[in-house]
Order: C-alpha cells, then sequence, then structure tokens
C-alpha cells in the first residue's frame, strides 16, 4: 500500500490507498498520524507601524522519533503545489530573519516593513517521512499602518484642542506616543495615550503637528493647526525713517499678528485718510504733518497701533514786515522798529534786512532810534532756515521833518508846513 498525507490545521487530511497491507502495519501507519502535529502562533495577528521591525512569534511540534529536515515562511498557498519560500523571496531575502532552529522554535523577523506586507503568513516544515509535512493554517494575520494626526482644522484662540495619532489598527507593541510640532518635541513627557490635549489654546501654538511612538523612526505627516484671533501688535513704521522735507515721498506702513487677515483703514488726528496695509504720500506738504496710526480689524476684534508723527519740515515762506511806530506818522526823532515774521519748519534763526537792496542789520527785529529823514526808503527783510530762503515784500518808510500846525481863521483854516527847516511857509487858504 503507497499512502501520502498531508498534515495542517483546517486541512483536509487525504489518504490514497493501494492493495491490503497487513494489520500491524496499519497500526503502525495510524499511530503516525494520530501523533501531535501542530504550529503555533503568538500572537496571531499583529499590528505595527510602517518601516518597523515584526517578530512573528511561533513554535511546532511533531511526533517523537521524526527528525526536521526543512523549515520555512510563506504567504502564498495554492492547492496542490509546494508554497514557496519567502527567503528564496528578492522583496523578502533581505529583510526576513529566522531566528528559530529545527527542534520547535519557529520565530522569525521581518523588518522595514510597509503595507504591501500586509498579509497572512504560514510557517511550514518537513521531516525525514515523505508523508510527513506540515503547514500551521490559519496562520500570522500582519497588518502595517501608518501614523495620522487628526485635528480641527481652525480653533480659535482661547479654545480647548484635542490632537489624536491615528492608526489603522491598534498598535500590537505598548506604545508610548511622542508629539512634534514644527519638527520640534513639545515635551520630553511620553505618554501612553495618543491623544494631545491644549487647552486654552494660544496664537503661539499654531503650527505643523506630527507624532510617532517611541522606538520607532516612524513619523506621521504633518498636520497644521490654525489658530484664529483678533489683530495684536499692531504697530506703523515710517519710510524714509529720517527727516521729512516738502516735497519728499512718505510710506507708512501698517504691520500686525492677526488670523485671519486683517482690514486695515489710516486715521489723522480722528479722521480717515485710507485703507491698505500701505498709506503713501508723495510729494508731501506741510498740510500732511499731524499724528497718524491704523487700525486692524478681523471678524475676532480690533487694534490702533500708537500714534506716530509726520513733521514736515518746509522752508521759509509767507514772509512780511510789519511797522511799530507811536503814531500815524513817522517825525524825525521818532523811534521805528522794524520786524520781520515768517512761516518755516524748523523756525528760521537767521533773518538780514536790507534798504534798496544794501544789507542794513540782522535778526528778527530791526531798530531805527531818532530817525531822520534819510532813513526814508524801501525795507525787505529776508527769512532763512537750512531748507530755504525767503525775501518779504518791500515796506515804505516816509520820514517827515516838522509837526503839523493848523489853526483856524475867521475865514477858513490854514495849514503852515516847515519845508527842509527855510523859513519861507507855504500858506494854503480855504475860503468858504
Amino acid at each position: 500500500m503507497d499512502t501520502r498525507l498531508e498534515h495542517g490545521v483546517g486541512m483536509t487530511v487525504s489518504v490514497r490507498m493501494a492493495p491490503t497491507l497487513p494489520l500491524r502495519f496499519l497500526l503502525m501507519i495510524y499511530g503516525v498520524y494520530s501523533a501531535d502535529w501542530g504550529v503555533s502562533y503568538s500572537p496571531s495577528h499583529i499590528c505595527a507601524l510602517n518601516d518597523s521591525s515584526v517578530t512573528m512569534t511561533c513554535t511546532y511540534t511533531y511526533p517523537t522519533g521524526y527528525q526536521i529536515i526543512n523549515v520555512f515562511w510563506t504567504k502564498v498557498l495554492i492547492h496542490g503545489l509546494d508554497p514557496p519560500d519567502l527567503s528564496e523571496d528578492p522583496e523578502y531575502s533581505q529583510r526576513l530573519q529566522y531566528l528559530g532552529d529545527k527542534q520547535e522554535n519557529c520565530t522569525v523577523r521581518l523588518s522595514h516593513v510597509t503595507q504591501k506586507d500586509s498579509q497572512m503568513y504560514y510557517f511550514r516544515f518537513t521531516t525525514n517521512i515523505p508523508e510527513g509535512k506540515w503547514i500551521g493554517k490559519p496562520g500570522v494575520t500582519l497588518t502595517v499602518t501608518d501614523l495620522q494626526v487628526e485635528s480641527p482644522e481652525r480653533v480659535t484662540e482661547g479654545d480647548s484642542v484635542r490632537l489624536t495619532c491615528k492608526s489603522s489598527c491598534t498598535l500590537t507593541d505598548g506604545a508610548t506616543f511622542i508629539w512634534y510640532r514644527n519638527s520640534q518635541p513639545l515635551t520630553e513627557r511620553r505618554d501612553r495615550s495618543d491623544e494631545l490635549l491644549l487647552q486654552s489654546v494660544r496664537r503661539e501654538d499654531a503650527g505643523r503637528y506630527s507624532c510617532a511612538v517611541h522606538g520607532h523612526s516612524h513619523i506621521s505627516p504633518a498636520v497644521y493647526l490654525n489658530v484664529t484671533h483678533a489683530p495684536k501688535s499692531v504697530s506703523v513704521s515710517v519710510s524714509p525713517s529720517g527727516e521729512i522735507v516738502e516735497g519728499d515721498s512718505v510710506t507708512l506702513s501698517c504691520s500686525g499678528d492677526s488670523n485671519p487677515s486683517a482690514e486695515i483703514i489710516w486715521i489723522k488726528g480722528g479722521t480717515f485718510v485710507g485703507s491698505g496695509r500701505i498709506y503713501s504720500l508723495s510729494k508731501i506738504s506741510s498740510d500732511d504733518s499731524g499724528e497718524y496710526k491704523c487700525k486692524s480689524r478681523n471678524k475676532h476684534g480690533e487694534r490702533y497701533s500708537d500714534a506716530v508723527t509726520l513733521n514736515v519740515m518746509y522752508p521759509s515762506r509767507r514772509v512780511s514786515v510789519s511797522i511799530i511806530q507811536s503814531g500815524d506818522h513817522i517825525w524825525e526823532g521818532d523811534s521805528v522798529t522794524l520786524s520781520c515774521s515768517s512761516d518755516s519748519n524748523p523756525p528760521a534763526l537767521n533773518f538780514s534786512w536790507f534798504k534798496r537792496g544794501a544789507f542794513v542789520g540782522s535778526g528778527r527785529i530791526y531798530n531805527i532810534s531818532k530817525i531822520s529823514s534819510d532813513d526814508s526808503g524801501e525795507y525787505k527783510c529776508k527769512s532763512r532756515n537750512q531748507h530755504g530762503e525767503r525775501y518779504s515784500d518791500a515796506v515804505t518808510l516816509n520820514v517827515m521833518s516838522e509837526r503839523c500846525v493848523s489853526w483856524s481863521l475867521g475865514f477858513g483854516v490854514g495849514v503852515i508846513v516847515g519845508l527842509g527847516g527855510a523859513s519861507a511857509a507855504l500858506i494854503v487858504l480855504y475860503i468858504r
């Protein structure tokens, strides 16, 4: 009789019978196949991280007196064909390490696993008896997973936020989770919880979050946590930053921290003057001098910047001369004061006086004490600061030589005016 048997958990035991054998030999064959054959996996389901190493712990048993000839792991079962040895598969040969023996330990390690390795794996052994073969099935189910961070897309400052480090299956090893923000570890403390709780979140908590399991190189893809908040740290900068002279072009820039982006408006002395992050003044004039501030506003609130002052420098202008005298007329011997005034920034400190184009003095005030007829004429002043100079219009001093005398006559009014100190007099009569 020719007998051929294949053993396996869940497999059908088939017997092909030849001509009848003696009873003693039949009893021997029965004893072979009723012995203890088996493969045990612990655990039978493994969940592992991408790029990690997986150890599939395994033991096997067979009847006493048999000698193990061949042991290997496989993942393919085809009815009627011998399964292939994984160690001869190019995809596995460099990653598979058999840690067992040819007695009872069939443990194997598979390194750098990927999601393509998610399979059921089986251990098979053969003995020195052609019919003494065994494959342990069902085998070990390996699931390879990635880590993913689950978080809300957008939160508002002050909210509490819970981030979860998720995988498609429960990791077989007791996982200790590590959290990163912008690729930097958040804390040295390691936690067996797969959740990260941020209480009263701040805008500084915004960033790219990822998670990992201690002892493994795999890090989850980063997820951006967007923390929205009202405008903060609003300020104004001026360019150019130095002295501003009339005719220059000046740019005011409003900056601040806000999420979402803020609307910007500009205020000068309490009056709206423009909008947008940039406020430009081309060919600036003295009328543009004053205090400026910007207001930043989004749906969460608004904030003003501190005020900045624009002080526009300009040369002297609107230069004029005023005459300070005691009466309506200027007489010889009187004291006369000429005062020069101007509009300039910075205020003019240099004043010059001219009579008929000739320089006669300096200073904002020009005094003539005991004026004479020789002092009659046109006077003007020149006002100057570091940005320019300007002349006033001319004023005329008309110095009279004697007092006017008037009297009444019975038939009219007469006026005698001395001419040049001469004794002769001009009498003007007005006849009623």
